[in-house]
C-alpha cells in the first residue's frame, strides 16, 4: 500500500463543481502513477460527488450572487464555515484547495492559514476587478495560486505570492463534449438566461421581449432555450407560459433540459447571461450579446466597489482586451438595444465575420498550450503534498 494523502477540494458555484471534479479525477490518476493512495473530500456538487469526492457540505443552495441575496443564506454560511474549520483541525488533511468563490474562500483562507493548514488556490477570485486590496491578503493566506487566465500572472506580481497559469479547465470540457456530426444552423438562436433563480427572474422577461421584436423583424428565426437541470426548466417554462399568456403573438420558444453542450454547437447566435458560458460559448464557436441584471441594491453598492478590468465585464472581452461580445448592463437590456446588437452577429451580420476570429483568438490564449489544465493542476497539487 502506497503513502496515504489526503486532500480537500472547496468549491461553492456550478462552474467551480465541474472544475473540481475534473481535478479529483486527475489527482487520482496522478496519485495512482506515484504510488499513493489518495482521499478526496470537500465541498461541492453532483459533479464533485460522481468524480468519487467525499462531500462534507452540499453546495448547490450557496452559489448566489450579489449582497442582498446572500444576507438571506447567512446563517446557512456561518453554520458550514464553522464546521469546515472544526474538521480541517481534527483531520489536518495535506492540502486544501479552494476554487474561486471568493466571499467565502478568502475569509476561510485567512483562518486556514491562521491554522497552519496548506492552502493551494485554483482559480484565482476576480481580484483584479471588484478587490484589487485583497491581493496582498490572498498572497499571504495562499501557498500557491493556480490561474486560469493568461493575463493573471500578472495581476500578482511583486507580490511573492507562487503564481502558475495551468491553462483553462473548459478547453478539455468543451473538446470532449464536441460532436463532429452536429452542424449549425443559422437561423437557431439560443437564450440562456442563467441557471441561478434570481438571474432568470431578471433577464428571461427583457430576453423574451427581444424574441418578440427580433422574431417580427426576421420571421425565419427559431428560437430555443437549453435549462441544466428539471428545476430550471420548470421555472423556466412558467415565466415562458406566463409571457405567451401576454403576448399572443409571441413566437414558439423550445426549453430543454439536459443539453445545452448541444445548442452551444447547434445553434447559430446567442443572447446570454454574463458567466462561466459566454467562455463556452466561445470556445464553442457560438457568438453571443450578452447580459446582466442585479437587484438595484446590489448593482448600486457594485457600482461603488467593482472597477471593470479592461473596460469590461464579460470576460471573453476581459481575455480579448476587446469587445468581442457586445455587453449590456442594468438598464440597456431591452429590446432596443439587444435587438440591433443580435442582427449585427445573425449569420451575414456586419459584426459575424469579425466575432468568430476573435473567438478562435480567445480559446487559443487559454488553452496556454497545455494538453490539459486539469492535469497541470492535479501535478501541482501533489507535488505541493509530496
Amino acid at each position: 500500500m502506497g503513502k496515504q494523502r489526503n486532500i480537500w477540494i472547496i468549491s461553492g458555484e456550478s462552474s467551480g463543481d465541474m472544475y473540481g471534479a475534473r481535478l479529483c479525477h486527475e489527482m487520482r490518476a496522478e496519485a495512482e502513477k506515484r504510488g499513493l493512495e489518495l482521499h478526496v473530500a470537500g465541498m461541492g456538487g453532483h459533479r464533485m460527488a460522481e468524480a468519487g469526492v467525499e462531500i462534507m457540505v452540499d453546495s448547490t443552495e450557496l452559489g448566489v450572487v450579489g449582497f442582498v441575496e446572500v444576507l438571506k443564506i447567512i446563517g446557512k454560511i456561518v453554520t458550514v464555515f464553522k464546521m469546515l474549520l472544526r474538521r480541517a483541525d481534527r483531520e489536518k488533511p495535506d492540502a486544501i484547495v479552494l476554487i474561486d468563490y471568493p466571499g467565502f474562500n478568502l475569509r476561510l483562507a485567512k483562518q486556514l492559514h491562521k491554522r497552519g493548514h496548506k492552502v493551494i488556490w485554483y482559480v484565482s477570485p476576480q481580484v483584479w476587478s471588484w478587490g484589487k486590496h485583497r491581493i496582498p491578503q490572498l498572497a499571504e493566506y495562499c501557498d500557491k495560486m493556480m490561474v486560469i487566465f493568461p493575463f493573471e500572472p500578472e495581476v500578482y506580481a511583486g507580490t511573492g505570492l507562487d503564481v502558475e497559469f495551468v491553462g483553462h479547465p473548459l478547453i478539455e470540457i468543451m473538446s470532449e463534449r464536441r460532436d463532429p456530426e452536429i452542424v449549425r444552423a443559422p437561423n437557431t438562436v439560443l437564450l440562456l438566461p442563467g441557471s441561478r433563480t434570481m438571474e432568470i427572474n431578471r433577464l428571461l422577461i427583457p430576453m423574451l421581449e427581444t424574441v418578440l421584436v427580433l422574431s417580427s423583424k426576421h420571421p425565419k428565426l427559431r428560437f430555443v432555450l437549453p435549462t441544466p437541470r428539471a428545476k430550471v426548466f420548470e421555472h423556466c417554462n412558467a415565466v415562458y407560459s406566463k409571457f405567451r399568456e401576454r403576448h399572443p403573438e409571441m413566437p414558439e420558444v423550445e426549453i430543454t433540459s439536459g443539453d445545452t453542450s448541444y445548442w452551444q454547437q447547434r445553434a447559430g447566435t446567442g443572447l446570454a447571461a454574463s458567466g462561466t458560458v459566454t467562455v463556452e460559448c466561445a470556445v464553442s464557436g457560438l457568438p453571443l450579446v450578452v447580459v446582466y441584471k442585479l437587484n438595484v441594491f446590489t448593482a448600486l453598492l457594485a457600482g461603488a466597489l467593482v472597477r471593470l478590468y479592461r473596460g469590461f465585464f464579460t470576460m471573453v472581452n476581459v481575455i480579448a482586451d476587446k469587445e468581442v461580445f457586445e455587453e449590456f448592463f442594468q438598464y440597456r437590456v431591452n429590446p432596443r438595444n439587444l435587438v440591433p446588437a443580435l442582427e449585427r452577429i445573425l449569420p451575414g451580420g456586419e459584426r459575424r465575420l469579425e466575432v468568430e476570429e476573435d473567438m478562435r483568438e480567445v480559446t487559443r490564449m487559454i488553452s496556454g498550450g497545455f494538453e490539459s489544465a486539469s492535469r497541470r493542476a492535479a501535478v501541482i497539487c501533489l507535488d505541493a503534498v509530496e
